[in-house]
């Protein structure tokens, strides 16, 4: 269970798709970064731009402060080519769920197949969470709008007997007022 939280805190939301960076990837999968992408770039013919794409620097400078906040909680090495200045000189590769079960037919070490699984378990684990998260959110939904009901019924309610009481006052008001006039 521990191998699967690893992977889930490794997994961000970018262009409204769950990814992994292919240095998270490299990492669980015991090879360099550029090892995998040069069999990524050797096998491209099965990875479209809806398995995979390159970061954009906006989009890599957004996720730098999580990314760096990850690895020094867990102490990934540093998979990321830098240039002598300190900047990026290679955009990471992003793979979504297709992409990484697609780099199992990339990658055929023993560790890379038993990493992939764990990896898919982690996604599935993924949705499971968020489709919990949706039912709350819809039973949340459907209390509030009985909630709302029962108020609107309510101040009907409390309306009515304001108005009897109203009735009741002005009533007894009109029998208990003094009486005018010639007096038997």
């Amino acid at each position: 269970m521990h191998i699967i939280q690893s992977i889930q805190n490794r997994i961000y939301e970018i262009r409204g798709e769950r990814v992994m960076l292919d240095r998270d990837l490299a990492a669980l999968y015991e090879v360099e970064t550029k090892v995998l992408n040069q069999s990524v770039k050797r096998n491209i013919i099965r990875f479209p731009p809806d398995f995979m794409f390159q970061l954009t620097k906006e989009e890599f400078e957004q996720f730098r402060v999580q990314i760096e906040a990850l690895e020094h909680s867990h102490s990934l090495r540093s998979q990321i080519v830098t240039s002598n200045r300190g900047g990026i000189r290679y955009l990471p590769y992003v793979f979504t769920e297709q992409g990484i079960a697609m780099l199992s037919g990339v990658l055929m070490s023993e560790k890379a197949i038993n990493m992939n699984i764990a990896i898919m378990r982690a996604f599935v684990e993924i949705r499971r969470i968020i489709f919990r998260q949706n039912d709350l959110k819809e039973q949340l939904q459907e209390i509030k709008q009985r909630l709302t009901e029962h108020d609107t019924q309510l101040n009907s309610i409390y309306d009515a007997l304001e108005n009897l009481l109203d009735e009741n006052a002005a009533q007894q008001t009109w029998q208990s007022r003094e009486r005018i006039g010639f007096k038997k």
